[in-house]
């Protein structure tokens, strides 16, 4: 027969079973964990590996700055590059068959750039050249199929 006491002792000895069995558990993730971090040569100590993992995050958060930098320089510049390109074919003379004369925009982000105007008639091809700034005319008012070409080239 079993008296009280030893119904204690049995349950207060599966407690240590367990107890010691949750114990080893978590003992056997951390060392998992720690020879993880140690590789496999071993050869370092857990603080060499540490602070040799905190300098290289230093370096990394420092390349991401300069990168993040020269991202932002390359998109302001990009404004001045040429990025709206627009072509419109027109027949400005009545007494001339076919789409032959046409207009070319050269523009930046901020709609500065060039028209390149080419008027063919029978005799003659005549070429003109037209600055645009923000869109507009600088030195000339431009004609509606200049407006026009300016606004598709904004379009695309």
């Amino acid at each position: 027969m079993f008296d009280f006491s030893t119904q204690i002792l049995s349950i207060g000895f599966c407690f240590l079973v367990v107890w010691l069995l949750v114990i080893s558990f978590f003992l056997y993730k951390n060392i998992a964990h720690y020879n993880r971090l140690l590789g496999k040569d071993k050869k370092e100590s857990l603080k060499e590996v540490l602070d040799k993992i905190l300098e290289e995050a230093k370096v990394s958060k420092e390349e991401i700055k300069s990168l993040q930098a020269k991202t932002e320089r390359i998109e302001k510049d990009s404004f001045f590059h040429i990025q709206k390109v627009g072509l419109i074919k027109f027949n400005p003379f009545k007494d001339i068959g076919g789409k032959q004369s046409f207009i070319l925009s050269l523009l930046d982000g901020k709609n500065n750039g060039a028209l390149i105007t080419s008027l063919h008639g029978r005799e003659t091809t005549r070429w003109y050249v037209k600055k645009v700034k923000e869109g507009k005319g600088v030195e000339y008012d431009l004609s509606k199929e200049e407006i026009e070409v300016v606004q598709r080239a904004g379009k695309v």
